[in-house]
């Protein structure tokens, strides 16, 4: 997501590196390209042409120091100005009362089903909730069928009545919720291939009845300019809370995340980043801003690791790290961790830095890390904690166990004795790791 524009705006600001000072002169091509950028990935007129005066206000005239270079300096008023529009503050979903009702809505094939289900494995993972799906989409075929596979696969409760009126569905699902004890309710509702005012109002009786403490629009990023209209369309009907904007892991240009907050005043408080299910993250207006800028989303990549791997286990893999003792058990550990974090790629993307080095287009093979998997799996124990002792012919029997080559086996092995020297030496160096 957000790659062509953040290319354009980085190639935007290199037009005025070298320069000791900002004028009107020197940032006119540049404020030109990203005018460009910005309109070129659906980004609404009117939002850009704000974005272009107030960028182009703040820039001129303004003395660098010593400390600052030109570019430097631009590239925080550009990163300003990006995180204003997208929303300043962090907006939080409720979670605090008891039950909380959160009811999504939505146009038809905006994923909003799916992202009932992510949701509700966000709270239960995050929040320590126990949600109840409610499924009220008795319209679209199978719609009920999907709540309840996704419900299965989570393990998470959906209430359902069949075809019943939705009204009634609610009405019901919370009386089981309170037997139950389900201290979180998300209400799928029907969606339509265009606002009308029958879905209209079945939403507004919906939300008149239970008065849900957040009201969600799913919309789907790839929709472009017309999300605006869509998002208006419903907020003027709704007590709109927030929007979950779903397919950022597609092929969308980004540009509606830029312009709703702005023409809408509705806060983005997701956004959906992969077609699993654990693939929801709140969104942080200030770090979506460093990601299109190519400055990564270290923080994301934080946030990710915790939740497969505990503080204690990383300690003891930097302590391990640190006295020499890493093996191939830890690094077969390491590589089954990694392959839940999701495609490596999308992690590799969230590096600082990463477009600029080339590393925003790269395609990791899952085949290579099987690979790799199979010929630690295929050494004993003790030949994973001592790899000095594999001579020839244990390395045939490895290679032949794991159905790779004798040359991939000493690959291996060379790659990993290099990235213990890499360790060794940063030890001996003096950089400090962060336990």
């Amino acid at each position: 997501m957000f790659e062509y524009m953040g290319e354009r705006l980085s190639n935007a600001i290199k037009n005025i590196r070298g320069m000791g000072r900002i004028t009107e002169e020197n940032i006119n091509d540049a404020m030109r390209e990203i005018r460009m950028a910005l309109l070129e990935a659906d980004v609404n007129y009117q939002v850009v042409k704000e974005f272009i005066f107030n960028v182009k206000e703040k820039a001129l005239g303004m003395d660098v120091g010593k400390n600052l270079k030109p570019d430097e300096l631009f590239i925080k008023i550009v990163k300003d100005e990006l995180i204003s529009l997208l929303g300043s503050d962090v907006s939080l979903l409720e979670v605090n009362k008891y039950p909380t009702i959160l009811m999504l809505v939505g146009l038809q094939g905006s994923g909003k089903t799916t992202t009932a289900g992510k949701l509700a494995n966000y709270l239960r993972k995050k929040e320590s909730k126990h949600p109840l799906l409610v499924a009220c989409d008795v319209y679209r075929p199978a719609a009920i069928d999907q709540l309840k596979e996704i419900g299965k696969s989570l393990q998470i409760p959906v209430f359902e009545e069949g075809k019943k009126k939705p009204i009634e569905i609610v009405k019901d699902a919370l009386e089981f919720a309170k037997n139950e004890k389900n201290d979180y309710i998300i209400i799928d509702t029907a969606g339509r291939l265009h606002i009308d005012e029958e879905l209209m109002q079945e939403l507004k009786d919906i939300e008149e009845f239970v008065h849900p403490h957040e009201v969600l629009l799913v919309i789907d990023a790839m929709m472009g300019q017309d999300a605006i209209h869509v998002i208006e369309g419903f907020n003027n009907a709704l007590n709109l809370t927030g929007c979950i904007l779903t397919k950022l892991d597609g092929n969308t240009k980004g540009g509606v995340a830029l312009s709703v907050r702005h023409l809408t005043h509705v806060p983005i408080k997701f956004v959906g980043d992969s077609e699993k299910l654990d693939g929801l993250s709140m969104f942080y207006p200030e770090r979506m801003a460093e990601r299109i800028l190519d400055m990564g989303d270290i923080m994301g990549i934080a946030e990710k690791v915790e939740d497969i791997i505990s503080e204690e286990e990383a300690k003891d893999q930097v302590r391990k790290m640190q006295a020499g003792k890493y093996d191939l058990e830890d690094f077969l550990t390491n590589l089954k961790q990694i392959k839940k974090l999701g495609p490596l790629e999308n992690i590799i993307k969230m590096l600082p830095q990463a477009r600029k080095m080339g590393l925003n287009n790269i395609e990791v093979d899952p085949k290579q890390m099987a690979h790799v998997e199979a010929i630690i799996q295929s050494m004993t124990p003790y030949e994973r904690r001592h790899p000095e002792v594999l001579k020839a012919t244990r390395k045939q029997r490895i290679a032949k166990g794991s159905g790779r080559s004798v040359e991939e086996v000493n690959r291996l092995l060379n790659q990993f004795e290099q990235m213990k020297k890499m360790m060794k030496m940063m030890q001996n160096g003096n950089m400090k790791l962060p336990f």
